[in-house]
């Protein structure tokens, strides 16, 4: 069985849908947030020998280089770290149309 199950993620107020977009949204933060860490760590260790993987991979976030992007964003959502939030509403008059 899946944990957590998709009605414990939406709590009954968005569809799997919302709640999709909204995983692919926070998966793609915390990839970025990854690279943006292992960047750094590959800039700290320029120039030196002992620039192993292992060094590296000390001095990135283990919840991120050890679990995928999209479990990490579940698990996210479901903690409440994340909020998914509804798109405002767009009334018919408010749409532009542009020739």
């Amino acid at each position: 069985m899946i944990y957590p199950t998709i009605q414990e993620l939406t709590k009954g107020n968005y569809n799997r849908y919302q709640l999709a977009i909204a995983t692919a949204k926070c998966a793609r933060l915390i990839t970025d947030e990854y690279v943006k860490q292992r960047s750094a760590a590959e800039s700290a260790l320029t120039g030196t020998k002992e620039g192993s993987s292992s060094t590296i991979a000390s001095m990135i976030d283990p919840a991120l280089a050890n679990e995928k992007a999209v479990k990490n964003a579940i698990n996210s959502i479901h903690k409440g770290e994340y909020e998914i939030v509804d798109a405002p509403e767009v009334q018919e008059d408010e749409i532009l149309i542009e020739d």
